[in-house]
């Protein structure tokens, strides 16, 4: 009796260890998007080198698409563009890969891969990533024509967790007091979901607009935002401070800055287009 207790615990010992190793083997894909924000390009899209668009014109959101976790190559061509870039993803993890323009006027579409900002949320709170992919140089951000980021330059970003509402923002030449180079924009951000946006294109030919998508975000269970994060963009020089438990006003700079980074997710009245979408089922596989 003893040894076939032993030989039973022995098998289901086995087992387990076969379902821990087949655990370990197929580990959580990854989920990236893939952006086009070039002005008046078609474009292919491949993907380790697996064509998953062609002709893909500027404001298309793809996917998203599930990648196994380590490095793979998105790929663009046609429409002036043949470039290509490596990504790398962790398992679980949300990423964008954005083809957009420089910052100089006629130069060659170049790519930046942008991390979703992970976490939960608190409670009647937005998270936003905005990032600068226009033909622009450095740009400030007015929240309610007071400046409070300088010097956002192409390829970089900032995010936060700001206070679900509207408010009033613009897109300025840095130093500049008027003459946007795009807004005033009434915007509208939705609690509980997290806002990837994309200002893209070029002012002096009527092409910069703004390319946004969205998902929900799991609550935290807090009464304060999580987390504050400039990215790589740029402060004015204004103290900062997370919001008091339940105040409506809290301090003024944290407002300004919170608010700027809701900058362009704008559904209300914009001056030009807005391309916004909703992250909707599961991503599409490319594993096989």
């Amino acid at each position: 009796m003893r040894r076939m207790l032993l030989s039973c615990l022995a098998a289901v010992l086995a087992v387990l260890g076969l379902g821990v190793a087949s655990s370990e083997a197929s580990p959580t894909a990854a989920s990236v998007t893939v952006i086009q924000a070039v002005p008046g390009a078609s474009v292919d899209v491949s993907v380790d080198g697996r064509q998953v668009a062609t002709g893909a014109g500027v404001g298309d959101v793809l996917g998203p698409f599930e990648l196994a976790p380590g490095s793979h190559r998105v790929a663009f061509s046609g429409g002036g563009a043949d470039v290509e870039h490596t990504l790398d993803v962790k398992a679980g993890a949300s990423s964008d890969v954005v083809l957009h323009l420089p910052a100089e006027v006629d130069g060659d579409p170049v790519v930046h891969a942008y991390a979703a900002p992970e976490g939960p949320i608190g409670p009647d709170k937005a998270r936003v990533l905005l990032a600068h992919t226009a033909t622009v140089a450095p740009a400030d951000v007015q929240v309610d024509g007071q400046t409070v980021f300088t010097n956002i330059a192409n390829g970089e970003f900032a995010d936060a967790d700001v206070p679900a509402g509207s408010i009033e923002v613009a897109l300025l030449p840095s130093g500049a007091e008027a003459d946007p180079i795009l807004g005033p924009l009434d915007v509208s951000l939705e609690a509980g979901t997290l806002s990837m946006i994309y200002a893209y294109g070029n002012p002096r030919d009527g092409s910069m607009s703004v390319i946004a998508h969205t998902e929900a975000l799991s609550p935290d269970g807090s009464v304060q935002p999580s987390r504050i994060d400039t990215g790589s963009a740029g402060l004015a020089e204004t103290p900062v401070t997370t919001f008091a438990d339940g105040a409506a006003g809290g301090p003024a700079a944290a407002w300004l800055l919170l608010g700027a980074l809701a900058v362009l997710a704008a559904t209300g009245a914009v001056r030009g287009s807005v391309r916004r979408h909703r992250r909707a089922g599961p991503p599409s596989s490319l594993s096989g």
